[in-house]
């Protein structure tokens, strides 16, 4: 698989912003696997939802929670994909963790970073 780390997470008040990133690494076999990139978060006590992706042959997609105020993109030269969180509430507070998906059915994971809302 890949190693996955995130940064950019921390403490911001509603309506800021955040912006997220993941830098992928490991051997060039298995980077050149990958074929899209993205972001979960899990917030306490509740299951791990799915946030943004960005695939190598399409658009972006986000949830439905997130559309207008969250922007995925991708560096396919650096191996990194980001998420620049705008207009933040208090429901987007989890551990958000990136994620990249390699040909042709395998999926690594970040360790996830903090993100609270809070005043």
């Amino acid at each position: 698989q890949v190693r996955l780390v995130e940064s950019g997470g921390g403490l911001v008040q509603p309506g800021g912003s955040l912006r997220l990133s993941c830098a992928a690494s490991g051997n060039s076999f298995n980077i050149n696997r990958i074929n899209a990139m993205g972001w979960y978060r899990q917030a306490p006590g509740k299951e791990r939802e799915f946030v943004a992706v960005a695939t190598n042959s399409g658009g972006p997609n986000y949830a439905d929670s997130v559309k207008g105020r969250f922007t995925i993109s991708r560096d396919n030269a650096k191996n990194t994909v980001s998420l620049q969180m705008n207009s933040l509430k208090p429901e987007d507070t989890a551990v958000y963790y990136c994620y990249a998906d390699l040909k042709p059915n395998a999926r690594s994971w970040g360790r996830g970073t903090q993100v609270t809302v809070s005043p």
